[in-house]
């Protein structure tokens, strides 16, 4: 999840929601006027009450949530939209045949039957998966949800020249050849071509694989698998009206100012297990003022923030001391990290890499992201806390978070003189000039690495570009960008979700890179083929784990943080919680207000 993409339209990388961070780390908020909560409706829960549990329980209806926001999302079309709180927001008016718990924390990310009655049916080793629908389950208009409508939903994500920017991970895995050509110019008359989908009958749906893929139900779960139906697709223009089959409608929708959801009357709390549809109404005002957004939440007039990333500095300050009750810090999902292309020298040698990673001060780096409060704890290793396989920071190969976080000198120089160069040697960082706390980061690390004889330029560059700046190998080695930082969050919570598109050779691109590393090893490729093969989930662990060792012993990366954020809910909002389903945001799902 989250907002990088997949293959090449992982272009975006985290830039996306990078611009919402990069908004709201410019705000200012103002006061309210208690200790505890924004300004109306009495006493906040407590500081982290919703934090991996859940706050203000209540099963109680009616009333207007209020989400507000400093950026719209990139697409409310469940093909194209990529932005992780996008996702979380889409289940109000689109179901998938799995989704993820509506739970707090780690249960949150285990799947659970949605449309389908139960979890797939895996037959022929791995590449089948037979799911039949429920009974009850409508569009807004009260006609039945068929297994066509879901597979045309599917189908739409082959269709790339009209409906860009959303995952392709189902395309890439059910037509690897790249046959099929989509729904609008499928010649079949009923546009369901597309062969590796079978629908025997209106209520089952049958998936053949041309190879295994033992995450392939956690990708069923992301909001482009959501049915669409042919006689409601406008294409290019359904982000501005989705049809829904959830339990709330479009009512209207003005792009960049707000978006108002209502119920819908012909959904079935019999037919949905996830959703307790809590609120009459659901509505976001985007603001183009980040300040103002701070606050207005502050003040009480709006329930909580929709991008999930956390109140800007000074919003933060005046929260944390005076509002603290109605604060969550969780843990996000994101690594920020520097990585060392080898393709630039000397980081083709490891050695020259690993004194970088035992020169830096990550105290230093861990205070220029925020602290451990608003920055995150520090980063040890390369698997968010959030994937099974995670050993947080007992996995700390280098130390990181020994001696409060120092650098190693000695180490430092001791990696230089194996690297042959003991008197250090000059590189360049390259940083998104959008990102102040990312440029924060990069002197960081500068000042710390003058100290071993590493002399350091930095470079800033247009964070709307990455494309082709950073995500172009040739340019990063003509440019000599021998380090270049960046942040990477789970698509879905498995190891597979999070670093493929990071440490696989076949994800090494021309444009739109991410591997950043130019991490092409046979061991780790293969660790991926054996972890994609593998169905026993305690062993998909231990392969995590050894994907992660692997990429730390190169000395490819030099994580900074576990990121975490603080984030707002006011007093008025019920079943509050954190889940690893969406990085740590709140569930949007099961929210209800008082």
């Amino acid at each position: 999840m989250t907002t990088q993409r997949t293959t090449g339209r992982r272009k975006q990388a985290v830039a996306a929601a990078a611009v919402v961070a990069a908004l709201l780390s410019t705000a200012a908020c103002g006061g309210g006027d208690d200790n505890n909560g924004g300004g109306k409706n009495g006493g906040a829960a407590g500081f982290n009450a919703g934090n991996n549990k859940v706050a203000n329980a209540s099963s109680k209806k009616g009333g207007e949530l209020k989400f507000a926001g400093a950026q719209d999302a990139d697409s409310w079309d469940t093909t194209r939209g990529y932005y992780g709180f996008a996702w979380n927001f889409m289940r109000y008016y689109s179901r998938t045949l799995v989704t993820g718990k509506a739970e707090p924390g780690k249960a949150g990310a285990e799947l659970t039957p949605d449309l389908a009655e139960g979890l797939g049916k895996v037959s022929d080793d791995g590449k089948t998966y037979t799911y039949t629908l429920r009974d009850g389950v409508t569009w807004e208009d009260g006609k039945p949800i068929t297994s066509k409508d879901v597979k045309y939903g599917i189908e739409r994500q082959w269709a790339q020249d009209v409906l860009s920017g959303g995952p392709v991970y189902l395309k890439d895995l059910l037509d690897p050849k790249g046959e099929y050509k989509g729904p609008y110019k499928d010649k079949s008359k009923d546009k369901l071509g597309l062969k590796a989908i079978e629908t025997p009958d209106d209520k089952t749906i049958v998936f053949k694989l041309p190879k295994a893929n033992s995450d392939f139900e956690d990708i069923l779960a992301l909001a482009s698998s959501a049915p669409v139906r042919q006689d409601k697709d406008t294409k290019s223009k359904y982000g501005l009206h989705p049809f829904s089959s959830g339990p709330y409608k479009f009512q209207s929708y003005t792009p960049n100012k707000n978006l108002t959801l209502v119920r819908n009357t012909e959904w079935k709390q019999s037919s949905d297990p996830i959703r307790k549809a809590l609120p009459d109404k659901i509505s976001i005002k985007f603001f183009t003022n980040a300040n103002d957004l701070d606050q207005r939440l502050i003040a009480g007039d709006y329930d909580l923030d929709l991008a999930q990333t956390g109140l800007s500095p000074q919003g933060r300050t005046t929260a944390l001391k005076q509002h603290k009750g109605n604060l969550d810090n969780p843990v996000s999902g994101y690594i920020r990290y520097a990585v060392f292309p080898q393709t630039v020298k000397p980081f083709d040698n490891e050695h020259c890499r690993k004194a970088v990673i035992y020169g830096a001060d990550h105290k230093s780096l861990q205070t220029a992201r925020g602290g451990p409060v608003a920055g995150g704890d520090i980063g040890t290793n390369m698997l968010p806390p959030s994937v099974p396989g995670s050993e947080g920071q007992e996995y700390d190969p280098y130390n990181a978070a020994k001696n409060d976080g120092a650098a190693d000198i000695t180490k430092a120089k001791e990696e230089l003189k194996a690297c042959g160069k003991p008197n250090g040697f000059k590189t360049t960082i390259a940083v998104r000039n959008n990102k102040p706390v990312e440029v924060a980061t990069a002197e960081s690390l500068q000042a710390s690495l003058k100290k071993i004889g590493v002399t350091v330029d930095i470079e800033q560059f247009d964070g709307a570009q990455t494309t082709g700046i950073i995500g172009s190998p040739s340019n990063v080695k003509k440019k000599g960008y021998g380090i270049i930082i960046m942040g990477w969050g789970p698509d879905f919570p498995t190891v597979q979700g999070f670093g493929l598109p990071l440490w696989s050779g076949k994800y090494i691109l021309e444009s739109g890179n991410n591997n950043f590393a130019m991490i092409d090893d046979k061991t780790i490729n293969g660790l991926f083929d054996d972890y994609v093969n593998e169905l026993d989930e305690a062993k998909k662990v231990e392969l995590a784990k050894e994907i992660n060792h692997k990429v730390m012993e190169g000395g490819y990366y030099l994580p900074f943080v576990f990121e975490k954020f603080i984030n707002w809910r006011s007093n008025r909002l019920t079943n509050v919680y954190t889940t690893d389903n969406y990085s740590g945001q709140f569930d949007f799902v099961n929210l209800g207000v008082k």
